[in-house]
């Protein structure tokens, strides 16, 4: 019998960085070259519009990073405009730098914007997870605003899957999504150090390194409701990503949660 191929209600992209069309291919470029990876696409918001029409996807979480604590606002106040120009298709989450004047002033201005988030970047910020300043900004975020952290990178420590453990165990009340399955090129220390915390991961970045057997048991670890799809536009091709999920050996009912209804719940998203 001809296996049925999934198609999945609704698609929901948990991680999606955009920028300013004038910057936005220079921006592209130095992230391609900070991994040594190719990037699919430009980085524009216009891109990632027309690839979320062309591949059926519904929603995007769209974020950025300062790597300076002089970007914080520039860059909030475009993802607060892009979300509101888009109220339908984008979800925006700010960004935040542990060096940055009035944290908690800037914490209250993008929630005041509607933003629904908060994005860090320890590596390209050059932050460890566990550093002092940075738990100044997870007790001033609380847990009114869940918290998108890159998580893993085997060049550096910033943001190593075992401080990421360490600041879930000193912070209960944080709500982490700790991205690309909670260690990017270290997804073992962080199936190791990471599942069974009070954790959230993506997919983002990951499922082109993992055979599709090793992702369900990432999946399944963590557990089938706090997995969030994403591409990481524009590092990689959506099709291909969507394509990776249709490969998994878990059920289809899985496969919803993790390509929508799991992000729609987190964030009390309008989607049925």
């Amino acid at each position: 019998m001809k296996a049925v191929k999934f198609t999945a209600k609704h698609i929901i992209d948990s991680h999606a960085h955009i920028f300013p069309d004038k910057i936005a291919s220079k921006a592209t470029d130095n992230i391609g070259s900070f991994y040594s990876l190719h990037m699919c696409y430009d980085g524009s918001v216009s891109e990632l519009i027309k690839q979320g029409e062309k591949n059926h996807i519904d929603m995007f979480l769209v974020q950025s990073v300062a790597t300076n604590p002089e970007q914080v606002r520039h860059i909030n106040d475009f993802i607060a405009a892009q979300a509101n120009a888009h109220p339908d298709k984008f979800i925006g989450f700010a960004s935040l730098h542990p060096d940055m004047d009035d944290p908690k002033g800037e914490i209250e201005r993008v929630i005041s914007l509607g933003l629904k988030g908060i994005k860090l970047h320890p590596d390209f910020q050059q932050f460890a997870i566990n550093d002092k300043k940075a738990y100044k900004l997870y007790e001033l975020i609380g847990d009114r605003l869940p918290i998108l952290v890159h998580t893993g990178d085997s060049r550096f420590n910033y943001s190593h899957p075992r401080l990421m453990a360490e600041v879930l165990d000193n912070c209960p009340y944080l709500k982490v999504i700790a991205a690309h399955f909670g260690g990017w090129s270290e997804w073992e220390e962080s199936e190791d150090t990471l599942c069974g915390k009070n954790v959230w991961v993506d997919s983002s970045s990951s499922m082109y390194a993992l055979s599709p057997e090793k992702t369900a048991q990432l999946i399944e670890r963590f557990g089938y409701d706090r997995v969030f799809f994403g591409t990481d536009y524009p590092m990689w091709d959506a099709a291909d990503e969507i394509k990776y999920v249709e490969r998994l050996p878990i059920s289809d009912e899985h496969k919803e949660m993790l390509m929508w209804k799991n992000l729609r719940d987190f964030l009390g998203l309008d989607i049925d």
